[in-house]
């Protein structure tokens, strides 16, 4: 790990063997106020950073939000990765709770060079998170291209792409107090112009290495669309920093047409790593090997379960969008453990490892996801489909596609003529297309795994039990078997669990609402509390306590009645004895 200015640290460079960009760079770094021959701790800035420090890198894994963890950077590593970013870490969380920050500082010796990238917009708090974590890797990017809905309600990543101000600010803070360089990483305007200005001005506020995405903003989701690497190579040739360009990268023949197009330093990819993290090696293992070793990797290095489930739904997309695969669809999505991850990935492979191999011959199978572009025809003398079981990427549908379906609803809703799509329930109750969507995700939830084995265990004991009976003959063994089924039909109606289109069963008045799952009477709400009230009952479902609370108030008034009345005799006693004192002692008077 750098733990000191030592390891960032390079001797002045030679001016009459220095080449061009090397002077340029090491012009760049602002704190210098005394000749470099008397600064030996210098930090090195520019491409001298990027040649001595980060050792030149071509292939660069992006900083992906809960996915680029250790383990997944040590498998991207493995497979030809020469740089790695971290997750993006939320300045803020990480000054603050102590816990995300000793699980975001995550590393190992192998584990380098290493940028970690933090998103905020308080120049204090970046500074005071950088500082943290300085010593702990190589360089600290800012996020400055995140285009989600959460980087806008939290004011960060590309939208502060319009407050130069704000980013000169915080650049250049950064810049000054840290003893490592600073990166940033940005989404282009669709002004060329005002591109330019806005890399120079991040430029000479300090940052020493930048990452052009060449999208805009509103490139994202089903917009997203390609990448215009013309804006990359314009940057290239007007700035004297290292330019890493970011988006179209699905396979190592991108990168090196990339590079070639535009003449940048290195390439940077975050999707395409996530379905292959062998691509820069230029090669499309099976699925299963990825995963085995990345689920290896997360044994010795812990991640989050949500992580490692959403790796594994990347690395087999393919294979999971099989209709045959449904299954193993939701067993992964229901996985909970490393273990259970690696019962999937073990099956998965037994399933398609013979087609792998050849022993079996594979015809295809349609894929569940409508949403995917059309294949075009294939000849029968050039077939380069890759089967499902192999690492490939991911290729989104083109915004053209997305506009035209866009267009077409938008025309469907406003056409007097269309036939409105309605909505029942299973008891032929209408209703809205809302109630109809939470019911399909109820109906979606996987069931309850020890209720289900019970079940199964007793279905299994009485057909042991009876498997050996003899009968008399056929019709008592039919009329035998009826019951049975009769029973057990009775038995399930009783234990099955609810579902959430089921009504109240209320009939007068004749109630729509819906039952509640765990309702005493099988009523709604409403009903429900009508019938304890009337009743005199409890509801532990719907938690009403009439019944008991009625029942505590009896027996409250009860105890301040008897506390009451034994008050009373304790007094009229007293009462008594005061005036047989008092009668005794005049008798007495009276006597002498």
């Amino acid at each position: 790990m750098v733990t000191s200015n030592d390891s960032n640290a390079a001797p002045p460079t030679n001016p009459d063997t220095a080449n061009p960009d090397q002077l340029a760079a090491s012009t760049m770094d602002t704190c210098a106020s005394t000749p470099t021959a008397t600064q030996p701790n210098r930090k090195l800035a520019g491409f001298e950073f990027y040649e001595r420090i980060l050792h030149s890198p071509r292939y660069v894994v992006a900083p992906m939000v809960d996915a680029s963890e250790l383990a997944w950077r040590l498998l991207s590593r493995r497979h030809g990765a020469q740089l790695c970013y971290s997750p993006m870490y939320h300045s803020s969380c990480f000054t603050k709770d102590p816990k995300y920050r000793k699980d975001s500082l995550q590393t190992c010796p192998e584990d380098r060079p290493l940028i970690i990238q933090f998103c905020g917009n308080d120049p204090k708090v970046m500074l005071e998170a950088a500082l943290l974590a300085q010593d702990h890797c190589d360089a600290i990017d800012i996020n400055l291209g995140c285009p989600q809905a959460i980087a806008k309600r939290g004011h960060y990543g590309a939208f502060l792409q319009d407050e130069w101000e704000l980013l000169r600010e915080i650049v250049s803070t950064l810049h000054r107090s840290l003893a490592i360089p600073v990166t940033c990483k940005i989404r282009i305007f669709e002004d060329m112009g005002k591109t330019i200005r806005y890399a120079r001005m991040l430029q000479d506020a300090g940052a020493q290495l930048l990452t052009v995405h060449g999208r805009t903003r509103e490139q994202k989701g089903p917009l997203t669309g390609l990448a215009d690497w013309k804006y990359v190579s314009v940057l290239r040739q007007q700035l004297r920093i290292p330019i890493l360009s970011n988006g179209n990268i699905m396979s190592v023949e991108d990168v090196e047409r990339c590079i070639a197009e535009t003449g940048v330093n290195g390439v940077m990819t975050a999707e395409g790593n996530l379905h292959n993290p062998a691509l820069f090696e230029g090669v499309n293992p099976t699925a299963w090997s990825m995963a085995h070793e990345y689920l290896d990797l997360v044994e010795q290095y812990p991640a989050p379960i949500s992580y490692i489930r959403g790796h594994l739904f990347k690395v087999f997309h393919h294979l999971m969008h099989l209709k045959s695969n449904a299954a193993l669809r939701e067993k992964l999505a229901g996985s909970h453990s490393v273990a259970e991850f690696r019962t999937v990935v073990v099956q998965l492979e037994q399933k398609y490892q013979p087609f792998h191999d050849g022993d079996q011959l594979w015809t295809g199978e349609d894929e569940a996801d409508a949403d995917a572009p059309p294949e075009p025809p294939l000849r029968a003398d050039q077939n380069l489909h890759l089967p499902p079981w192999l690492c490939q990427p991911y290729m989104r549908a083109p915004p053209e596609v997305h506009r035209q379906k866009l267009e077409e609803a938008h025309r469907l809703a406003n056409d007097p003529t269309r036939e409105k799509r309605q909505f029942f329930d299973a008891h032929g109750n209408e209703i809205s297309r809302k109630r109809m969507k939470k019911m399909r995700r109820v109906q979606r939830r996987p069931k309850n795994k020890n209720r289900a084995a019970q079940r199964s265990a007793k279905a299994g004991g009485s057909a042991d039990g009876t498997a050996g009976q003899d009968s008399e003959s056929e019709a008592d063994e039919d009329a035998d078997d009826t019951v049975r089924m009769s029973l057990s039909t009775a038995d399930l109606n009783e234990r099955r669990r609810r579902r959430f289109d089921e009504l109240c069963g209320n009939d007068s008045p004749n109630c729509t609402n819906p039952m509640g799952m765990k309702c005493d009477h099988r009523l709604c709400r409403t009903c429900c509390r009508s019938k304890c009230y009337r009743e005199n009952r409890d509801c532990g479902g719907h938690k009403i306590r009439i019944k008991s609370r009625r029942e505590k108030a009896i027996a409250l008034t009860r105890a301040e009645q008897e506390q009451k009345e034994a008050q009373h005799r304790q007094e009229a006693d007293r009462n008594r004895d005061v005036d047989m004192t008092t009668t005794t002692e005049e008798n007495g008077e009276e006597q002498s």
